[in-house]
Protein backbone atom coordinates (compact mmCIF):
# COMPACT_ATOMS: atom_id res chain seq x y z
CA UNK A 1 0.00 0.00 0.00
CA UNK A 2 2.93 2.22 0.14
CA UNK A 3 3.70 2.82 -3.44
CA UNK A 4 0.49 4.97 -4.08
CA UNK A 5 -0.38 8.40 -3.31
CA UNK A 6 -3.40 7.97 -0.66
CA UNK A 7 -6.59 9.97 -1.29
CA UNK A 8 -9.18 9.96 1.67
CA UNK A 9 -13.13 10.56 0.77
CA UNK A 10 -15.82 10.91 3.10
CA UNK A 11 -19.35 9.52 2.10
CA UNK A 12 -22.50 9.99 4.27
CA UNK A 13 -20.59 8.55 7.82
CA UNK A 14 -18.06 6.38 6.48
CA UNK A 15 -14.72 7.80 5.23
CA UNK A 16 -12.40 5.61 3.10
CA UNK A 17 -8.87 5.75 1.89
CA UNK A 18 -7.76 4.51 -1.79
CA UNK A 19 -4.53 4.83 -4.24
CA UNK A 20 -5.54 8.37 -6.42
CA UNK A 21 -6.09 7.86 -10.15
CA UNK A 22 -5.98 9.98 -13.24
CA UNK A 23 -9.23 8.57 -15.01
CA UNK A 24 -11.95 6.68 -13.79
CA UNK A 25 -11.42 2.65 -15.31
CA UNK A 26 -10.36 -0.78 -14.19
CA UNK A 27 -7.35 0.01 -14.90
CA UNK A 28 -6.88 2.28 -11.31
CA UNK A 29 -4.85 0.26 -9.02
CA UNK A 30 -8.38 -0.34 -6.48
CA UNK A 31 -11.65 0.86 -7.71
CA UNK A 32 -13.68 4.03 -6.54
CA UNK A 33 -15.73 5.74 -8.97
CA UNK A 34 -17.07 9.12 -7.26
CA UNK A 35 -19.77 9.76 -9.86
CA UNK A 36 -21.74 6.57 -8.42
CA UNK A 37 -22.16 8.53 -4.91
CA UNK A 38 -26.03 8.97 -5.93
CA UNK A 39 -26.72 5.25 -6.51
CA UNK A 40 -24.89 4.26 -3.09
CA UNK A 41 -27.24 6.57 -1.22
CA UNK A 42 -30.08 5.22 -3.09
CA UNK A 43 -29.06 1.74 -2.20
CA UNK A 44 -28.36 2.88 1.70
CA UNK A 45 -32.27 3.78 1.63
CA UNK A 46 -33.22 0.95 -0.52
CA UNK A 47 -31.76 -1.78 2.07
CA UNK A 48 -32.78 0.10 5.07
CA UNK A 49 -36.49 -0.02 3.37
CA UNK A 50 -35.61 -3.63 2.75
CA UNK A 51 -34.00 -4.70 6.12
CA UNK A 52 -37.37 -2.93 7.54
CA UNK A 53 -39.59 -5.65 5.73
CA UNK A 54 -37.88 -8.26 7.29
CA UNK A 55 -37.77 -7.33 11.03
CA UNK A 56 -34.45 -9.03 11.01
CA UNK A 57 -30.75 -8.57 10.79
CA UNK A 58 -29.87 -9.11 6.65
CA UNK A 59 -26.53 -10.07 5.67
CA UNK A 60 -25.01 -8.63 2.51
CA UNK A 61 -22.84 -9.08 -0.24
CA UNK A 62 -20.98 -6.55 -1.60
CA UNK A 63 -19.49 -8.82 -4.87
CA UNK A 64 -17.37 -5.92 -5.94
CA UNK A 65 -15.59 -4.51 -3.31
CA UNK A 66 -13.37 -2.15 -4.95
CA UNK A 67 -12.26 0.09 -2.46
CA UNK A 68 -15.05 -1.44 -0.03
CA UNK A 69 -17.11 1.12 -0.55
CA UNK A 70 -20.37 0.17 -0.71
CA UNK A 71 -20.08 -2.93 1.92
CA UNK A 72 -18.46 -0.52 4.20
CA UNK A 73 -21.49 1.93 4.24
CA UNK A 74 -23.93 -0.68 3.80
CA UNK A 75 -22.48 -2.01 7.50
CA UNK A 76 -21.61 1.25 9.00
CA UNK A 77 -24.92 3.38 7.82
CA UNK A 78 -28.29 0.97 7.39
CA UNK A 79 -29.63 -0.71 11.00
CA UNK A 80 -30.05 -4.10 11.42
CA UNK A 81 -27.07 -5.16 9.60
CA UNK A 82 -25.37 -8.78 10.34
CA UNK A 83 -22.58 -9.89 8.26
CA UNK A 84 -21.36 -8.29 5.45
CA UNK A 85 -18.97 -10.42 2.87
CA UNK A 86 -17.13 -7.85 0.48
CA UNK A 87 -15.45 -9.62 -2.66
CA UNK A 88 -13.00 -8.46 -5.20
CA UNK A 89 -10.75 -10.76 -7.10
CA UNK A 90 -7.53 -7.97 -6.61
CA UNK A 91 -5.35 -8.75 -3.68
CA UNK A 92 -4.36 -4.88 -3.77
CA UNK A 93 -8.24 -4.42 -3.14
CA UNK A 94 -8.39 -6.57 -0.52
CA UNK A 95 -5.59 -4.77 1.29
CA UNK A 96 -7.74 -1.84 1.09
CA UNK A 97 -10.95 -2.56 1.72
CA UNK A 98 -9.34 -4.52 5.13
CA UNK A 99 -7.56 -1.42 5.16
CA UNK A 100 -11.19 0.86 5.43
CA UNK A 101 -12.87 -1.57 6.92
CA UNK A 102 -10.69 -0.71 10.18
CA UNK A 103 -10.45 3.05 9.40
CA UNK A 104 -14.57 2.83 10.75
CA UNK A 105 -13.67 0.82 13.79
CA UNK A 106 -16.41 -2.18 12.36
CA UNK A 107 -16.65 -5.75 12.64
CA UNK A 108 -18.53 -8.98 11.14
CA UNK A 109 -17.26 -7.86 7.55
CA UNK A 110 -15.62 -10.80 5.49
CA UNK A 111 -12.89 -9.71 3.23
CA UNK A 112 -12.87 -12.54 -0.03
CA UNK A 113 -11.03 -12.90 -2.93
CA UNK A 114 -12.50 -14.89 -5.83
CA UNK A 115 -13.78 -14.80 -9.37
CA UNK A 116 -17.03 -13.27 -8.87
CA UNK A 117 -19.50 -16.21 -9.89
CA UNK A 118 -17.15 -18.82 -8.03
CA UNK A 119 -18.35 -16.59 -5.12
CA UNK A 120 -21.81 -16.62 -5.28
CA UNK A 121 -22.23 -20.57 -6.04
CA UNK A 122 -19.90 -21.24 -3.39
CA UNK A 123 -22.16 -19.14 -0.67
CA UNK A 124 -25.64 -20.35 -2.07
CA UNK A 125 -28.68 -18.90 0.30
CA UNK A 126 -26.23 -17.34 2.54
CA UNK A 127 -27.40 -13.80 1.52
CA UNK A 128 -30.33 -11.57 2.44
CA UNK A 129 -28.72 -8.95 -0.51
CA UNK A 130 -26.71 -9.70 -3.27
CA UNK A 131 -25.57 -6.46 -5.13
CA UNK A 132 -23.70 -6.15 -8.36
CA UNK A 133 -21.68 -3.50 -9.17
CA UNK A 134 -19.56 -4.11 -11.79
CA UNK A 135 -17.30 -2.27 -14.15
CA UNK A 136 -19.53 -2.97 -17.46
CA UNK A 137 -22.36 -5.43 -17.86
CA UNK A 138 -23.76 -7.44 -15.05
CA UNK A 139 -24.69 -10.33 -17.22
CA UNK A 140 -22.46 -12.78 -16.86
CA UNK A 141 -23.03 -12.97 -13.03
CA UNK A 142 -26.75 -13.14 -13.20
CA UNK A 143 -27.18 -16.84 -13.51
CA UNK A 144 -24.37 -17.60 -10.15
CA UNK A 145 -26.96 -14.95 -8.53
CA UNK A 146 -29.98 -16.71 -9.28
CA UNK A 147 -28.93 -19.63 -7.75
CA UNK A 148 -27.24 -17.82 -4.72
CA UNK A 149 -30.37 -16.01 -4.29
CA UNK A 150 -32.75 -16.92 -1.47
CA UNK A 151 -36.63 -16.94 -1.44
CA UNK A 152 -37.00 -13.54 -0.36
CA UNK A 153 -33.61 -11.18 -0.82
CA UNK A 154 -32.86 -8.63 -2.05
CA UNK A 155 -31.28 -8.40 -5.67
CA UNK A 156 -29.50 -4.89 -6.68
CA UNK A 157 -28.00 -4.84 -10.23
CA UNK A 158 -26.20 -1.89 -11.80
CA UNK A 159 -25.54 -1.76 -15.33
CA UNK A 160 -22.90 0.54 -17.27
CA UNK A 161 -23.23 -1.03 -20.61
CA UNK A 162 -25.74 1.25 -21.87
CA UNK A 163 -24.41 1.48 -25.27
CA UNK A 164 -25.83 -2.08 -25.68
CA UNK A 165 -28.98 -1.98 -23.77
CA UNK A 166 -30.43 1.51 -25.29
CA UNK A 167 -29.75 0.08 -28.81
CA UNK A 168 -26.77 2.34 -30.65
CA UNK A 169 -24.99 -1.28 -30.73
CA UNK A 170 -27.12 -3.97 -31.11
CA UNK A 171 -25.18 -7.20 -31.49
CA UNK A 172 -23.48 -6.67 -27.80
CA UNK A 173 -27.05 -6.69 -26.40
CA UNK A 174 -28.31 -9.52 -27.93
CA UNK A 175 -25.03 -11.58 -27.22
CA UNK A 176 -25.19 -10.20 -23.93
CA UNK A 177 -29.10 -9.94 -22.62
CA UNK A 178 -30.29 -12.43 -25.62
CA UNK A 179 -32.77 -9.33 -26.61
CA UNK A 180 -33.08 -6.99 -29.44
CA UNK A 181 -32.88 -3.57 -28.55
CA UNK A 182 -34.47 -0.32 -30.35
CA UNK A 183 -32.74 3.20 -29.99
CA UNK A 184 -36.08 5.06 -29.70
CA UNK A 185 -36.54 8.28 -27.74
CA UNK A 186 -37.59 6.10 -24.39
CA UNK A 187 -34.82 4.23 -25.52
CA UNK A 188 -33.48 3.94 -21.72
CA UNK A 189 -36.65 2.59 -20.46
CA UNK A 190 -36.47 -0.18 -23.07
CA UNK A 191 -32.70 -0.68 -21.64
CA UNK A 192 -34.05 -1.03 -18.65
CA UNK A 193 -37.31 -3.21 -18.94
CA UNK A 194 -34.01 -5.54 -21.05
CA UNK A 195 -32.12 -5.99 -18.20
CA UNK A 196 -35.38 -6.20 -15.80
CA UNK A 197 -36.55 -8.76 -18.44
CA UNK A 198 -33.00 -10.99 -18.73
CA UNK A 199 -32.83 -11.25 -15.08
CA UNK A 200 -36.15 -12.70 -14.97
CA UNK A 201 -35.98 -15.28 -17.46
CA UNK A 202 -32.29 -16.11 -15.89
CA UNK A 203 -33.57 -16.76 -12.51
CA UNK A 204 -36.65 -18.40 -13.76
CA UNK A 205 -34.79 -21.62 -14.09
CA UNK A 206 -34.06 -21.76 -10.51
CA UNK A 207 -38.13 -21.34 -9.77
CA UNK A 208 -37.44 -17.92 -8.81
CA UNK A 209 -39.59 -14.61 -9.89
CA UNK A 210 -38.60 -11.25 -10.15
CA UNK A 211 -40.74 -7.75 -8.32
CA UNK A 212 -38.95 -4.92 -9.32
CA UNK A 213 -39.25 -2.66 -6.61
CA UNK A 214 -37.10 0.27 -7.91
CA UNK A 215 -35.34 1.37 -11.39
CA UNK A 216 -33.40 4.18 -12.63
CA UNK A 217 -31.25 5.37 -15.30
CA UNK A 218 -29.02 7.73 -14.34
CA UNK A 219 -26.19 9.31 -16.25
CA UNK A 220 -23.84 6.02 -17.50
CA UNK A 221 -25.19 3.48 -16.03
CA UNK A 222 -29.08 1.90 -15.00
CA UNK A 223 -29.66 0.15 -11.50
CA UNK A 224 -32.73 -2.39 -10.69
CA UNK A 225 -33.61 -3.40 -6.88
CA UNK A 226 -35.35 -6.46 -7.33
CA UNK A 227 -36.85 -8.73 -4.54
CA UNK A 228 -36.68 -12.54 -5.49
CA UNK A 229 -39.62 -14.66 -4.66
CA UNK A 230 -39.93 -18.48 -5.18
CA UNK A 231 -42.21 -20.91 -6.42
CA UNK A 232 -42.61 -22.86 -9.73
CA UNK A 233 -46.46 -21.75 -10.28
CA UNK A 234 -45.80 -18.34 -9.59
CA UNK A 235 -42.58 -17.85 -11.40
CA UNK A 236 -44.50 -19.38 -14.58
CA UNK A 237 -47.29 -16.52 -13.98
CA UNK A 238 -44.25 -13.67 -13.66
CA UNK A 239 -43.49 -14.41 -16.90
CA UNK A 240 -46.37 -13.75 -18.66
CA UNK A 241 -44.93 -10.59 -18.29
CA UNK A 242 -42.48 -10.86 -20.93
CA UNK A 243 -43.05 -9.47 -24.14
CA UNK A 244 -42.30 -6.72 -26.62
CA UNK A 245 -42.57 -3.81 -27.82
CA UNK A 246 -43.24 -2.81 -31.38
CA UNK A 247 -42.61 0.78 -32.46
CA UNK A 248 -43.28 3.08 -36.17
CA UNK A 249 -40.40 5.08 -36.48
CA UNK A 250 -42.86 6.67 -39.39
CA UNK A 251 -45.87 8.00 -37.07
CA UNK A 252 -44.18 7.28 -33.54
CA UNK A 253 -46.78 4.85 -32.81
CA UNK A 254 -45.89 1.93 -30.65
CA UNK A 255 -47.68 -0.95 -28.41
CA UNK A 256 -46.55 -3.73 -26.33
CA UNK A 257 -47.10 -7.82 -27.26
CA UNK A 258 -47.37 -9.85 -23.77
CA UNK A 259 -45.81 -13.37 -23.80
CA UNK A 260 -42.33 -15.09 -24.61
CA UNK A 261 -43.89 -16.49 -27.56
CA UNK A 262 -47.06 -14.44 -28.83
CA UNK A 263 -47.18 -13.55 -32.71
CA UNK A 264 -46.07 -9.96 -33.47
CA UNK A 265 -47.32 -7.76 -36.22
CA UNK A 266 -45.30 -6.63 -38.68
CA UNK A 267 -47.72 -3.33 -39.59
CA UNK A 268 -48.28 -0.15 -37.97
CA UNK A 269 -52.11 -0.55 -37.19
CA UNK A 270 -51.97 3.78 -37.66
CA UNK A 271 -49.74 4.58 -40.99
CA UNK A 272 -49.31 1.04 -42.35
CA UNK A 273 -45.62 1.08 -42.56
CA UNK A 274 -42.90 -1.46 -41.16
CA UNK A 275 -42.96 -1.93 -37.42
CA UNK A 276 -39.98 -2.46 -35.66
CA UNK A 277 -40.12 -4.92 -32.34
CA UNK A 278 -37.94 -4.65 -29.30
CA UNK A 279 -37.45 -7.58 -26.56
CA UNK A 280 -37.87 -9.86 -25.00
CA UNK A 281 -38.10 -7.41 -22.15
CA UNK A 282 -40.29 -7.25 -19.14
CA UNK A 283 -43.67 -5.50 -19.48
CA UNK A 284 -44.43 -5.58 -15.98
CA UNK A 285 -43.92 -2.95 -13.52
CA UNK A 286 -40.50 -0.95 -12.60
CA UNK A 287 -41.61 0.88 -9.93
CA UNK A 288 -42.95 0.21 -6.54
CA UNK A 289 -44.78 3.62 -5.64
CA UNK A 290 -45.18 2.08 -1.87
CA UNK A 291 -41.39 0.48 -1.78
CA UNK A 292 -40.51 4.11 -3.19
CA UNK A 293 -42.35 6.19 -0.84
CA UNK A 294 -40.67 4.48 2.36
CA UNK A 295 -37.30 5.08 0.64
CA UNK A 296 -38.52 8.51 0.45
CA UNK A 297 -39.33 8.59 3.95
CA UNK A 298 -36.02 7.22 4.72
CA UNK A 299 -34.03 10.77 3.65
CA UNK A 300 -34.91 11.79 7.16
CA UNK A 301 -33.22 9.26 8.90
CA UNK A 302 -29.81 8.72 6.76
CA UNK A 303 -27.09 11.50 6.03
CA UNK A 304 -26.50 11.36 2.28
CA UNK A 305 -24.98 14.05 0.27
CA UNK A 306 -26.93 13.27 -2.43
CA UNK A 307 -30.26 13.89 -0.75
CA UNK A 308 -31.54 17.00 -3.31
CA UNK A 309 -30.60 14.81 -6.40
CA UNK A 310 -32.00 11.13 -4.96
CA UNK A 311 -35.29 12.89 -3.97
CA UNK A 312 -35.96 14.59 -6.88
CA UNK A 313 -35.25 11.31 -8.53
CA UNK A 314 -37.29 9.40 -5.81
CA UNK A 315 -40.30 11.36 -6.49
CA UNK A 316 -40.64 11.27 -10.55
CA UNK A 317 -40.25 7.64 -9.98
CA UNK A 318 -42.66 7.28 -7.38
CA UNK A 319 -44.95 9.58 -9.95
CA UNK A 320 -44.02 6.90 -12.57
CA UNK A 321 -45.39 3.49 -11.15
CA UNK A 322 -48.51 3.42 -12.05
CA UNK A 323 -48.28 4.98 -15.73
CA UNK A 324 -48.20 3.39 -18.92
CA UNK A 325 -45.26 1.41 -20.65
CA UNK A 326 -42.84 3.83 -22.49
CA UNK A 327 -43.29 7.73 -23.25
CA UNK A 328 -43.33 10.43 -25.94
CA UNK A 329 -40.48 13.24 -26.60
CA UNK A 330 -43.43 16.81 -27.36
CA UNK A 331 -40.42 17.75 -29.25
CA UNK A 332 -39.49 14.77 -31.58
CA UNK A 333 -43.88 14.68 -32.32
CA UNK A 334 -43.62 18.32 -33.25
CA UNK A 335 -40.82 18.09 -35.32
CA UNK A 336 -42.58 15.29 -37.48
CA UNK A 337 -45.39 17.73 -37.28
CA UNK A 338 -43.63 20.59 -38.34
CA UNK A 339 -45.13 22.73 -35.68
CA UNK A 340 -43.23 24.70 -32.55
CA UNK A 341 -43.69 22.80 -29.12
CA UNK A 342 -45.97 24.57 -27.19
CA UNK A 343 -44.88 25.06 -22.98
CA UNK A 344 -44.59 21.69 -21.68
CA UNK A 345 -46.87 22.57 -18.93
CA UNK A 346 -49.71 23.24 -20.78
CA UNK A 347 -49.35 20.01 -23.00
CA UNK A 348 -50.06 17.93 -19.67
CA UNK A 349 -52.67 20.27 -18.58
CA UNK A 350 -54.62 19.78 -22.09
CA UNK A 351 -53.84 16.20 -21.89
CA UNK A 352 -55.31 15.45 -18.99
CA UNK A 353 -58.72 17.84 -19.97
CA UNK A 354 -59.21 15.21 -22.28
CA UNK A 355 -59.49 12.42 -19.93
CA UNK A 356 -55.87 11.00 -20.62
CA UNK A 357 -53.70 9.96 -17.77
CA UNK A 358 -50.16 12.66 -18.43
CA UNK A 359 -47.23 12.07 -15.75
CA UNK A 360 -43.62 13.43 -16.36
CA UNK A 361 -40.57 10.59 -16.76
CA UNK A 362 -37.62 10.76 -14.83
CA UNK A 363 -35.76 9.30 -18.42
CA UNK A 364 -36.84 12.33 -20.43
CA UNK A 365 -37.34 15.58 -19.43
CA UNK A 366 -39.59 16.50 -22.17
CA UNK A 367 -40.93 12.89 -21.78
CA UNK A 368 -44.55 12.71 -21.04
CA UNK A 369 -45.99 9.13 -20.21
CA UNK A 370 -49.93 8.96 -21.21
CA UNK A 371 -52.49 5.80 -22.35
CA UNK A 372 -53.66 9.10 -25.15
CA UNK A 373 -52.37 7.60 -28.60
CA UNK A 374 -50.14 9.10 -31.17
CA UNK A 375 -53.26 10.49 -32.92
CA UNK A 376 -54.71 11.86 -29.76
CA UNK A 377 -51.14 13.67 -28.87
CA UNK A 378 -51.45 15.26 -32.49
CA UNK A 379 -54.07 16.74 -32.47
CA UNK A 380 -53.77 18.25 -29.13
CA UNK A 381 -50.19 19.52 -30.10
CA UNK A 382 -51.60 21.26 -33.27
CA UNK A 383 -54.57 22.77 -31.42
CA UNK A 384 -52.26 24.46 -28.90
CA UNK A 385 -49.25 25.50 -31.49
CA UNK A 386 -51.36 28.84 -32.31
CA UNK A 387 -51.20 29.82 -29.24
CA UNK A 388 -47.59 30.09 -29.59
CA UNK A 389 -47.82 32.71 -32.41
Amino acid sequence: MDEYKIKRIEEGLTKIEFPEFEKISSDAPVFYNPHMELNRDLSILALQVFQKQQERDIDICDLFGGSGIRGIRYKNEIDGVGNVYINDISDVANQYERHNIELNNLEDIEVHQHDASMFLRMMRGKFDVIDIDPFGTPSPFLDSAGYCAGRNSLLCVTATDTSALCGTYKEPCIRKYNAKPYKSEYCHETGIRILAGFVALTLSKYAKYIEVKMSHSTEHYMRLYINVRKGSKKTDESLKNIGYINHCKHCLHRQTIMGLASSVEDVCPVCGEKLIQAGPLWLGAIQDSEFIQEMIDETENKKINTEKQALKLLNSCLLEANAPTTFYDVHKICKSLGISAAKLDLIFDEIKKEGFIAIKTHFNPLGIKTDASIKDLEKILLRLEPQQQ
